[in-house]
């Protein structure tokens, strides 16, 4: 390898390698931005945009999928459009949360502002529509950068926006923004784009979604896709090929099994022993954020340590200041819920902590791709009960090998001090019944659809072991012929009562189900009443048989 090609994320390609040959405005903001190689992403996508075809893009994250868009975008209008009206709008980027919109907008401007008289627009969320449309009608919008949500009301709104020299279309974190959530907008958007243009999906995880590629409006698609390779022991010493895998090469995975009532003090094992690092911890829902982040500065072990929450029901200037401030540190813990999950680029993270794993695997990819970016080192810790156990099985079947953490014997128990600043602080105690009301109702709505449960394990050992399954039905086969052999007693006449009592399958699962969503109406009656303080949490515990979680 070359002496000036030290990062393994890269390739040896430099950006002024590629064909069709990259412009000098181009190329020489990216070499002041610090880039002259290409990541194997970036070398396979920009030569494929620029060649004016359109392009759907699975890569690992922190792949540098970024560049790989904002670099051909920029080729392409620099080619198409010398000097566009102020209400002429080239190309659009559409991406599923403000955060990562506003880090894509980031990125973009060094290499926008190469193009003459070419005005970017950030549309995200939490700010007022009639502040968006009115600089818009002002200043103008050739680039649109934005979340689904506001571009599509702006595009609505506003008759001024002149679509019939539109060139290019991103959608990044393509699998989220085709999800049933967002499939409205993103019709509405691109229903109003017109067809020949050029058009490119990008995702760390868009196997999943290629089903749902033609909504978007691709023709006859270039299908992109970069993995990371990661090798097993056994791998090691033989002749092997290593194995596909959609996480960073230089990312180490754990799953760490505890009981519930012990999470606390393991997880402030972990703080404690990176207490100089960059960590990221994952919670269920908004209210554990919420609660996490008050009761954590209580503990006396944690003083001094940096702990910043973010989630999705934050104002956005806090929200943004939240991200900001993380990100400056050298050192510090931001609690979070997804919001924070995909796309973000923050520098300098070591360790990805998810408290609650994730009920979709793909989430789970990005996730811990908050670490080990572009050639890097990291680590990341999964919590999981001792009934989640095949959750492993089913994430290495995914391609996302985990390996085993042991629970450490010599881990400070804070429970009584958490319970001790609960009963001094009501702010506590009042954030710890919202956070446990929200988990439970969570946890309640993860199990419901949980697609790994024993059930599946089992299923899928029993598919692997041959020889198992083989003597499974040799032996049903044995009972049947024994059946057949036996002589068959004459049955009594039925009785109209018995027939009434015996119940068809259906009638049985018609029942079956009454009775789930009587049991679910209960739990949510007791919830309401534990909100309102008419029943304290052990009564509420009695009555559910969750005492365990108390």
């Amino acid at each position: 390898m070359d002496s000036d090609f030290p990062n393994k994320a890269l390739t040896s390609t430099r950006f002024s390698d590629l064909n069709p040959p990259l412009s000098y405005p181009v190329l020489q903001a990216l070499s002041q931005s610090g880039f002259d190689f290409c990541t194997p992403v970036q070398a396979a996508t920009i030569p494929l945009l620029c060649s004016f075809k359109d392009v759907a893009v699975d890569a690992a994250t922190g792949s540098g999928k970024t560049l790989a868009f904002v670099v051909p975008l920029v080729e392409i209008l620099l080619r198409s459009c010398s000097h566009p009206k102020p209400h002429q709008v080239l190309g659009i980027i559409i991406s599923p949360t403000r955060e990562l919109s506003i880090q894509i907008y980031n990125v973009a401007q060094p290499f926008i502002s190469t193009l003459e008289n070419v005005k970017s627009t950030l549309l995200v969320g939490g700010a007022e529509v009639k502040a968006d449309t009115k600089k818009i009608e002002e200043e103008g919008a050739n680039i649109l950068i934005g979340t689904p949500g506001r571009l599509y009301d702006i595009m609505n709104r506003m008759d001024v926006l002149d679509f019939k020299n539109f060139e290019i279309l991103i959608l990044d974190e393509a699998d989220r923004l085709l999800d049933m959530g967002f499939q409205k907008q993103i019709t509405s958007i691109i229903s109003q784009l017109p067809k020949l243009r050029r058009t490119g999906l990008f995702s760390a995880t868009q196997t999943e979604a290629i089903e749902e590629l033609s909504k978007a409006g691709l023709r006859n698609p270039v299908r992109v896709e970069v993995r990371a390779e990661t090798k097993s022991e056994n791998d090691l010493v033989s002749s092997k090929q290593p194995e596909s895998s959609k996480t960073p090469s230089g990312l180490h995975i754990e799953y760490l099994e505890c009981e519930e009532d012990k999470k606390p003090s393991q997880l402030i094992d972990i703080l404690i022993k990176n207490r100089s690092r960059k960590i990221i911890i994952y919670f269920m829902t908004c209210a554990c954020v919420d609660y996490w982040g008050t009761v954590l500065p209580c503990l006396s072990v944690l003083k001094g340590f940096s702990l910043i929450p973010l989630h999705g029901k934050m104002k956005q200037s806090s929200r943004e200041k939240a991200l900001a401030t993380f990100t400056s540190l050298s050192n510090g813990i931001l609690l979070c819920t997804d919001v924070a999950a995909r796309g973000l680029d923050i520098p300098g993270v070591d360790c990805i902590v998810q408290y609650d794993p994730p009920q979709d695997p793909n989430v789970f990819v990005h996730r811990v791709g908050r670490t080990a970016r572009l050639g890097k080192q990291g680590h990341a810790v999964v919590f999981l009960l001792p009934k989640e156990e095949s959750y492993v099985e089913f994430l290495r079947i995914r391609r996302i090998p985990l390996h085993e953490r042991i629970c450490s014997d010599g881990a400070l128990d804070v429970v009584p001090q958490i319970r001790s600043a609960a009963k001094k602080d009501r702010d506590i105690m009042e954030k710890g019944i919202k956070a446990f009301v929200s988990y439970i109702r969570g946890k309640n709505l993860k199990l419901a659809n949980w697609p790994w449960d024993m059930a599946y394990y089992n299923f899928l050992q029993c598919q692997r072991d041959k020889s198992r399954e083989k003597q499974r039905k040799k032996n049903l086969q044995a009972k049947k012929e024994a059946k057949e052999k036996e002589p068959k007693p004459q049955k009594p006449k039925k009785t109209p009562d018995a027939v009434m009592r015996k119940k068809t399958a259906r009638q049985r699962r018609a029942q079956q189900t009454i009775e789930d969503e009587e049991e679910l109406m209960q739990e949510y009656r007791l919830l309401k009443k534990l909100k309102k303080g008419t029943i304290d949490e052990n009564e509420y515990a009695k009555l559910t048989g969750t005492e365990e979680l108390l």
